[in-house]
């Protein structure tokens, strides 16, 4: 990208005000960076003689060979072959520069103490030997000699630093200017010495310390008066340095005695003095040297460019050579080399392309060595200037940044991050404060570029999008995308841009951008909705209305915090702009979802999607519509509390009005695709699927109130509408449609059942009349067959909700067959077996280890009763009589009332013997059945049931004349084993009887003893001491028991009906005599 080349639409905008120097934006023009011919051969020239007359060993990473160097220029400069051999000859013949070794001596540390105060008074003498080289190559081979500057350099060319009184580590901080001719045989000399002063015996006593001080003395009297001290030397070969040195140095001895005479700092650099180019003799060196920087920067950043890379502020090894070689020459000082760096980096950064960060080093540089007496008045107005120049094309880059740093390009935010660092590190220089005085803050600067940058942008944009066809409709989408643009901006701004702006200068680009783009917003959207209201709204209109709604809220809602803005904003209550159109907008929605549904219904072959979603296609479709029709009405998301009432209301209504609609076009679907199908499974798979489509659409429906979020629309309208008016609105629209949708999915399953219903029917029936040799477990086989194809089918193609429903009213009337066809095998036993293990086939059928019915909905009161009924029913007459006696020792153990008096026993069991001992001790409370008052009674003993005891007679006591509480005291004793003992239902049956001696006997009352908890027949012991049971008397049920109804349906059974008739006979003779209330 070249910065210097304005973009589209820059033009447009004022003036910016506040910008230095009282620059307009318009007349910012970056300074060139490319010289004239006559301009580019002198500084060939002055580049060609400073590689020509090179000096010293090269600097690491430098490059060595001057063939490699004239390359490099040929192509920086492009020069031609000729053109270069032509200015290179000229070169060659210009006359020689003086060279120069720039020698500063810093300091020394660790000399030799040559007074008698233990200390010394060094200066040095130093000079550079020509003509002659170092034996061996090394200065340091040579012979140790003392006074080596002062007999081998001539005086006029001996340099003398000052005298340091009294110290053996001196600082002089002096540098000297030492010229040479041929650097090959020239030698650098440094000699220290100790200056020596007349001075008495008397004052030398004075000054003496220790006994080293005492030697000094007696060594100085032996020598001249006057005669300084050899403190050590340097020696070294000019052609062994660098062009710039900087080092410590040892001092040598000219004696073995004291071989460690300390160091001395030094510093060199190999200098030129009149160079003979025409741009050394006319121009000052720091000008020339910022013109060959210019140059070779600019070669530099455009062969990165011509590779596709950006340049990263490194030269080349030939560049950093040559500029280095120049410098060190034209001893330029670093403080002017980085002032050549800035002028050179700020002017080629307006015009070429590389990162502003290279600019940081040279800021850093002149701040930290900015004294503004070193520069001369020229200088300052050219650094003036060029902070000047550098402000303002920096802003002019901020207020494009959005073109001159998209978000396209990656290193975009980064680039602009480094742009801001730049300029905010350039305006806190000391240099820039003092040169640019009148300056505005940056701050201010660049909020006035962001503010113009923007508004210069909306035209822009606005002008992009402006339409080649006027009319209603297209002006209406050319502000819409105008819309989107400006959206989708402040997104970038707000997430990307705001944060660099904030960091580096505490600006609010987002707020700054914001505030500017709302206004011209507003007024281009409300010129536009006051034309459209004039004229009538076409479909076409009022969707491109509702998208431009739909983007004007979403730039609202970017609205920054009040805290952040002055008073209100231009947009606020833009909705009211709208208002006219909202009806359409409610028509359009339903009329555009209405024919989704009728086309999806149209379409759809009422086949489940997959396995595990049972609805077809069009219940998707609706899935889909409603959803549109909620997030339509989440985009629409009316301010006015009352307003959005109303319009909820609508799309609930609409709502609901689709999912009646979808019900009746669906059953119309399925009856014209079963019409001409010959399989009714087909059919009934079709029937399946449209439950499935109902069920679908009722959750759908269900989740209409978190949808259209009417918990928000309550407590918005809270204030304005009556206390239940949302509730008894919607909800009330809401429950109707659900209970619609309900009445039409029972309507379905009910169908789905009744054909089912038919064949359990028909395989029930079918169950009693099977053969008495087939067995029962074997008759059920074809309805459980039935019920697991069928019902395995209709779970497969019913969501679970309907395929419970289903299976509620299967098992609804199962029941209700099973109990007719019960009722009509009462006295068939074999069939009630039959009917009894279906009826416990059925149930784990349903439940489905869990899957089906839970068992609550299994368990009902007719379920119950048919399971008891069943139960009698199945069992043969035995068992009855057995579980008869069951009742009745059941009715025995819960009596606690003696109203028919009572009867005491002690009764055991000594399985040793097998025999059952009966000691019948009394009876008390008896009821009197005579006239006279009063009773005769006796007790009869059996063991029930009679066929678990054929072989034992019935005994009886003695008969007690008029005795209502007889005392007997007998004992009977049965011969019986202990098993039958044990079984349910065996008892001792003791009947209290009235002898008559005319007519029958009258029942006193009956009493019954479990046999199995007769002691002995509870354990393996023999009983011990028995205890007493009182027993009180009992008759038998009144109502007639079911047990004995059973038994005496079963004609052909002759030991049923003796058992029934002798039952009977004793509730017969009970009811004769039955008790009083209140007896």
């Amino acid at each position: 990208m070249d910065f210097s080349r304005g973009q589209p639409g820059d033009q447009e905008g004022g003036p910016g005000p506040g910008l230095p120097g009282g620059l307009l934006w318009e007349q910012i023009e970056p300074p060139s960076h490319h010289f004239s011919p006559e301009e580019r051969a002198l500084l060939y020239e002055e580049a060609l003689y400073t590689i020509l007359h090179r000096l010293g060993q090269p600097e690491p990473n430098h490059v060595t060979e001057a063939s490699e160097l004239l390359q490099y220029l040929q192509e920086a400069f492009h020069m031609g072959p000729e053109e270069h051999q032509q200015l290179l000859q000229k070169v060659q013949k210009l006359e020689k520069p003086i060279f120069c070794l720039k020698a500063t001596v810093k300091q020394a540390k660790g000399i030799l103490g040559k007074d008698v105060s233990g200390f010394s008074d060094p200066y040095c003498l130093l000079g550079i030997e020509q003509g002659v080289g170092a034996p061996g190559g090394s200065p340091g081979s040579r012979h140790r000699q003392k006074a080596v500057v002062r007999h081998t350099i001539p005086e006029e060319q001996t340099h003398r630093t000052q005298v340091i009184t009294q110290t053996l580590n001196p600082v002089w901080e002096e540098t000297f200017i030492l010229e040479f001719e041929d650097i090959s045989n020239s030698s650098f000399h440094l000699d220290m010495w100790d200056l020596d002063t007349v001075e008495s015996v008397r004052q030398k006593l004075g000054e003496l310390t220790d006994l080293h001080g005492l030697r000094r003395i007696f060594k100085e009297a032996r020598k001249d008066k006057g005669q300084d001290d050899f403190l050590g030397n340097v020696v070294l070969r000019l052609q062994d340095l660098r062009c710039q040195e900087d080092q410590w140095y040892r001092l040598e001895p000219c004696t073995e005695t004291y071989p460690d005479r300390g160091q001395c700092h030094l510093q060199f650099q190999l200098i030129h003095k009149r160079r003979a180019t025409a741009a050394s003799r006319s121009q000052p060196s720091y000008t020339v040297h910022l013109h060959l920087l210019q140059q070779l920067v600019s070669h530099e950043v455009t062969q990165h460019q011509a590779g596709s890379t950006s340049w990263d502020g490194s030269l080349s090894p030939q560049a950093a050579t040559i500029l280095f070689l120049h410098a060190t020459q034209k001893d330029l000082s670093d403080f002017h080399q980085s002032l050549a760096q800035w002028l050179a980096y700020s002017r080629l950064y307006q015009s070429l392309e590389f990162p502003s960060s290279c600019l940081l080093h040279p800021i850093t540089s002149i701040e930290y060595q900015w004294i503004q007496g070193r520069l001369k008045a020229e200088q300052q107005e050219e650094l003036a200037a060029s902070f000047r120049n550098l402000l303002a094309y920096g802003l002019s880059l901020i207020r494009r940044f959005r073109s001159v740093f998209p978000l396209s390009v990656p290193d975009s935010p980064a680039r602009l991050q480094s742009l801001l660092r730049v300029l905010v590190q350039m305006c806190k220089m000391k240099a820039f404060r003092e040169l640019c005085p009148d300056s505005a803050p940056l701050p201010r600067l660049v909020t006035e570029a962001l503010r113009t940058g923007t508004v210069e942008w909306f035209h822009l944009k606005q002008q992009h999008h402006q339409p080649m066809v006027q009319g209603m409709l297209q002006a209406g989408k050319a502000l819409l995308s105008l819309v989107q643009d400006i959206v989708g901006d402040l997104h970038q701004c707000q997430r990307t841009w705001n944060k660099i702006f904030q960091n580096a200068l505490k600006v609010n680009l987002f707020s700054v951008a914001f505030l500017e783009l709302q206004w011209l917003v507003a007024k281009r959207v409300q010129d536009h909705t006051a034309a459209v209201a004039g004229s009538a709204v076409s479909l076409e209109v009022g969707e491109s209305l509702f998208q431009l709604y739909v983007s004007l809220k979403e730039l609202c809602q970017l609205a920054p915090v009040p805290a952040e803005r002055d008073g209100v904003l231009a947009l606020d209550g833009f909705h009211r702009w709208f208002q006219p159109a909202v009806p359409s907008w409610l028509q359009k929605t339903y009329s555009v979802a209405l024919a989704r549904v009728q086309r999806a219904v149209q379409m759809d072959e009422l086949v489940p999607l997959g396995e595990l979603t049972k609805h077809s296609t069009s219940a998707v479709d609706l899935s889909t519509c409603f959803a549109q029709i909620s997030h339509t009405a989440r985009q629409l998301d009316w301010p006015d509390p009352e307003e959005a009432f109303m319009i909820t209301v609508k799309f609930v209504e609409d709502t609901c009005r689709l999912a009646l609609v979808y019900c009746s076009l669906i059953k119309t679907r399925a009856r014209e695709l079963s019409a001409g199908q010959k399989d009714q499974g087909q059919a009934a798979n079709m029937l399946c699927v449209v439950v499935n489509d109902m069920e679908q659409l009722r959750l759908v429906i269900g989740k209409l109130p978190t949808q259209l979020a009417w918990e928000a629309l309550e407590q918005r309208v809270g204030a304005v509408l009556e206390q239940g008016q949302l509730q008894n609105t919607l909800h009330a629209q809401l429950q109707g449609a659900l209970a619609g949708l309900g009445h039409e999915i029972r309507t379905g399953v009910r169908t789905l059942a009744e054909q089912l219903e038919v064949g359990i029917a028909k395989h029930i029936q079918k169950l009693v009349t099977v053969k008495e040799s087939v067995l029962p477990e074997d008759a059920i086989l074809p309805l459980m067959k039935f019920l697991e194809v069928k019902l395995c089918y209709m779970n497969a193609n019913l969501v679970q909700e309907n395929f419970n429903s289903l299976l509620t009213l299967l098992w609804t009337h199962t029941l209700t067959v099973l109990v007719e066809v019960a009722a009509s095998q009462r006295s068939c036993p074999l069939a009630s077996s039959k009917l009894k293990i279906a009826l416990q086939n059925l149930e784990v059928c349903f439940y489905a280890e869990g899957c089906g019915l839970p068992p609550e909905a299994l368990h009902t009161a007719t379920f119950q009763a048919l399971q008891k009924d069943l139960e009698l029913q199945a069992a043969s007459s035995r068992e009855l009589i057995q579980k008869y006696f069951c009742s009745r020792i059941q009715q025995q153990a819960e009596a606690a009332s003696e109203e028919l008096g009572a009867v005491t026993v002690k009764v055991s069991y000594r399985a040793s013997e097998q025999k059952l001992r009966v000691e019948l001790l009394s009876a008390s409370s008896l009821l009197p059945l005579d006239s006279n008052g009063s009773s005769d009674p006796f007790v009869q003993l059996t063991l029930e049931p009679r066929h678990e005891f054929p072989e034992l007679a019935p005994r009886e006591t003695q008969k007690h004349k008029k005795d209502l509480h007889p005392l007997f005291d007998e004992t009977f004793e049965f011969l019986v084993p202990a098993e039958p003992c044990r079984k349910d239902g065996a008892c001792l049956l003791l009947t209290v009887l009235d002898h008559d001696t005319l007519g029958a006997d009258d029942l006193e009352g009956e009493a019954f003893l479990p046999l199995r908890s007769v002691p002995g027949l509870t354990g393996t012991e023999e009983p011990g001491e028995v205890p007493q049971t009182r027993l009180p008397l009992t008759y038998p049920a009144p109502n007639g028991d079911p047990i004995l109804q059973l038994l005496e349906s079963r004609k052909g059974d002759r030991e049923a009906q003796v058992f029934v008739r002798l039952r009977r006979q004793r509730a017969k003779q009970a009811s004769q005599h039955a008790p009083k209330p209140g007896r």
